[in-house]
């Protein structure tokens, strides 16, 4: 079965893999599988925290029910002698004793069903618990990670494999209280079992090797695939997101895409279906030969137990007790084993929960953070920066150096590519530099505490979220610990022009906007944007962002928002990125980027005169208007 997310897991798809997936080689090893095991101390001490309580009962109610067996069959043997002697003595005979007999195993019938019911209970209480304080802890590791890890695919794989350990992982804590209760069961009944005979136990152990080892190999197999196959998963989860999805709808049917999507996904689908169908079949064909030899085991030891009570050397008692003590010892250590080798497997799995959580950020606060300037006086100054992502093979930024002054707005220009957001994300610390360094009033960028930083930088993206969420707290996310502050959220929408836009809503700013809940409504690109620039509003930061501010606005709407966003900066810097030359000629200097480097610098006036880059890719959009 192929697991299923709503929505979309990592980064969109580009092309299309072709070829066929090669098989992995992963095996585990015995040596792996002990090793596993060294992750329950940790597995153990998050399920502690998320209920201690909880963990504790649970504990407690598996170990008295781990002595019920043993004791249910001992009640038993009682019974059935205790009716052989009646039946001999005749009647008139005292039965007292019997039903007193009875009467216990009725009360250990009972005892069981309320504690089995009970585990139950717990386990289900604990899964949720630990489902969601697992979520939790990955969305908070999430927030502390670089953006940077978020754009490599090896990581998502991680983060993949993580979400998918939020779910299910209290099987893995049922399973070893599972295998600790039977082990106790095992020791009660195979005490019984030596009492007799103890060559009983060695046969019980040559009768479940045989399954052991089959299942151990064919869990192998399973994980191997399911390991290998995780970019695959993901794959197919955001094939079907982006196949019936509202965001996608448009080009889906505009484009004919469906086909497309349909076809590559029952590709995908098909050939994990037809490698995990085949260890299936393979481990139906083994397992029932393996349990076969296993059965003859069993049956040979209750050929011997029945030739005793025949010949008169053990009771029908005992005999009772003999074969369902031999029976439950099987079954249990069948269990056992075979459940061993499936939790080995989902202690390996853990791993990749922990993996995730080993992951550090390599831009963080330093350990002594300088205080942020409040206000800030000289401003940021770029020297020599450079910048490379990973696995590119060009520079996005390189011998960068320039100051942006308090009080100065700056606009950015350039061809796309030309690295205007890198720059601006560096300024933000999204990213650091990979040479030279950014300074705020003469200091590393790196010496002051990150959070500070990021509260005095106000950033809208050209790709800012529209979230399915009301329309006061898609302002209010400019700072959220702001939510419940009306009057501020309805100032920022006024500044915005996006008052106008809530005042059609039926539901003004409780509106739910967005098609994915019920009473969702969708807005238009400029009416989306108009409510996005409302969150630069919301802080109060010392150097506001804009990327492409009002792509999506008409030109009065645009002329408007800028005249407002003069009165917003007043003091502050700004930076602005934006094609529109009737946008860009606001700012006090233009900087001119082209291939990552810094190409000219200056008012608009200054770069016309200089008659360069600027001046001529002004002169072409001016031509586009004449």
């Amino acid at each position: 079965m192929i697991p299923t997310n709503t929505p979309p897991s990592g980064p969109p798809v580009g092309a299309v893999p072709t070829g066929k997936k090669e098989e992995s080689t992963e095996q585990l090893s015995w040596r792996d599988r002990f090793a596993a095991l060294g992750n329950l101390p940790a597995f153990f001490k998050l399920v502690w925290e998320t209920s201690p309580a909880l963990f504790v009962s649970n504990a407690f109610l598996r170990l008295i029910q781990a002595a019920i067996p043993a004791l249910s069959l001992y009640v038993g043997k009682l019974i059935i002698d205790q009716v052989v002697n009646l039946t001999k003595a005749g009647s008139g005979t005292d039965t007292t004793y019997l039903w007193e007999l009875v009467a216990a195993e009725f009360g250990l019938a009972i005892i069981s069903t309320a504690i089995g019911r009970s585990v139950s209970l717990m386990d289900g209480l604990l899964g949720d618990k630990f489902a969601n304080a697992t979520s939790v802890r990955i969305m908070e590791h999430a927030a502390e990670l670089d953006l940077e890890q978020f754009e490599d695919a090896t990581f998502y794989d991680k983060l993949e494999r993580a979400r998918r350990q939020t779910t299910g992982r209290t099987v893995l804590l049922s399973g070893v209280f599972g295998q600790v209760q039977q082990l106790i069961s095992v020791a009660f009944l195979a005490v019984g079992l030596a009492v007799y005979n103890p060559w009983l136990l060695l046969l019980i152990a040559v009768a479940v090797t045989p399954s052991f080892i089959g299942d151990n190999y064919f869990n192998r197999k399973s994980y191997s695939l399911s390991r290998s196959w995780t970019p695959e998963r993901r794959e197919l989860d955001y094939l079907r997101y982006v196949g019936a999805s509202d965001e996608t709808a448009k080009e889906v049917k505009i484009f004919n895409l469906s086909g497309f999507l349909v076809d590559r996904f029952r590709t995908l689908s098909n050939e994990y279906l037809k490698k995990n169908q085949a260890i299936a079949i393979s481990r139906a064909g083994w397992g029932t030969l393996l349990t076969a030899l296993g059965t003859a085991g069993y049956y040979g030891a209750y050929v011997w137990i029945v030739q005793r009570a025949v010949t008169g050397q053990i009771s029908l008692g005992d005999l009772t007790f003999l074969a369902g003590s031999f029976r439950q010892v099987r079954g249990s250590l069948e269990g056992i084993l075979l459940q061993f080798s499936s939790l080995t497997q989902e202690a390996i799995y853990l791993q990749d929960l922990f993996d995730y959580f080993a992951i550090q950020p390599a831009i963080h606060s330093p350990r002594t953070p300088l205080p942020f300037p409040n206000p800030v006086r000289t401003g940021f100054t770029f020297e020599n920066v450079g910048f490379k992502y990973t696995n590119a093979d060009r520079w996005a930024l390189r011998g960068l150096s320039f100051t942006l002054h308090m009080g100065e707005k700056l606009a950015l220009v350039g061809e796309n590519g030309a690295g205007k957001t890198t720059l601006v994300k560096l300024l933000a610390r999204l990213y650091d530099p990979a040479e030279g360094r950014i300074l705020l009033d003469g200091q590393d960028l790196r010496d002051y505490d990150l959070t500070d930083l990021r509260r005095n930088i106000g950033v809208i993206f050209q790709d800012y979220i529209r979230f399915k969420m009301s329309a006061g707290t898609n302002i209010a996310v400019g700072d959220i610990d702001e939510r419940t502050n009306q009057p501020r959220i309805e100032s920022s929408a006024q500044r915005s022009l996006a008052d106008s836009v809530i005042a059609k809503l039926s539901g003004g700013y409780q509106q739910q906007l967005g098609k994915s809940f019920n009473k969702g409504v969708e807005l238009s690109g400029g009416e989306w944007q108009k409510v996005a620039l409302g969150r630069a509003y919301m802080r109060d930061a010392q150097l506001i962002i804009l990327d492409e501010p009002t792509a999506a606005l008409d030109a009065r709407a645009e002329y408007e928002v800028f005249q407002r966003f003069a009165d917003l900066t007043l003091g502050k810097a700004s930076v602005i990125i934006s094609h529109r030359f009737s946008t860009v000629r606001m700012a006090d200097r233009i900087l001119v980027l082209e291939g990552g480097t810094l190409l000219e610098i200056g008012s608009h006036e200054q770069l016309l005169a200089m008659n360069g880059r600027y001046a001529e890719l002004f002169a072409l959009q001016a031509r586009g208007y004449q």
